[in-house]
């Protein structure tokens, strides 16, 4: 029988290191594309494609539509792709924050909870672009200054949040000794052990 260690105050049931597998999937394919495309959308869509309005309209809808897929997924999808795994309540996300601080914030094998409001913020504020881009075709509001004015300060704050969210992979890959660039690339991570927190396993 698999031995199981009850992580204090999280809930979470993770395998003990001896018997704990050496690597384990987290990242599903729709997880995995929908993040890509939201990063090559983005970065496109303020790069080269920034004054090229119909081709950057166009990348919008896609980005769009790829987040309405996302927000469906993070109902119906695998466990670690729900937003029950990894949208935290405010004392849970107070609590990492503090640990991480101390430089004692504990390994999560699917999003942390600061990683999981980092992700919410992305989505939502680019769904909120992309909304507001669409709005500028319109003819109520075609030419409005106003409108312009929001949609370029949405676009400028999701990529502040964007390098920040870089920054902070970067940083908690050397941590925890983990490659997060290329899980979300393969899908696969280290196995929970020890301390790690794992939402998705099962209760025993």
């Amino acid at each position: 029988m698999t031995k199981a260690t009850v992580v204090a105050g999280e809930g979470a049931i993770v395998p003990s290191p001896a018997v704990s597998p050496k690597r384990t999937k987290v990242w599903d394919p729709v997880v995995r594309l929908f993040h890509w495309t939201l990063v090559l959308g983005i970065v496109a869509n303020l790069t080269v494609f920034r004054e090229l309005k119909v081709v950057h309209r166009y990348v919008g809808y896609v980005i769009v539509a790829a987040i309405a897929i996302r927000l469906i997924w993070g109902f119906v999808g695998p466990k670690h792709a729900r937003f029950s795994d990894f949208v935290a309540g405010p004392r849970r996300l107070s609590g990492y924050l503090k640990a991480m601080i101390q430089r004692r914030e504990p390994r999560y094998i699917g999003h942390n909870p600061a990683g999981g409001l980092m992700m919410m913020a992305l989505i939502l504020l680019s769904l909120f672009c992309g909304v507001t881009g669409w709005m500028m075709g319109l003819d109520a509001f075609w030419g409005a200054p106003w409108l312009e004015a929001v949609h370029e300060t949405a676009a400028n704050s999701i990529m502040a949040l964007a390098i920040l969210h870089v920054l902070a992979a970067l940083v908690e890959s050397w941590r925890h000794r983990e490659n997060l660039v290329m899980s979300m690339v393969t899908g696969w991570k280290r196995a929970a052990s020890g301390t790690d927190i794992d939402h998705a396993s099962p209760p025993r």
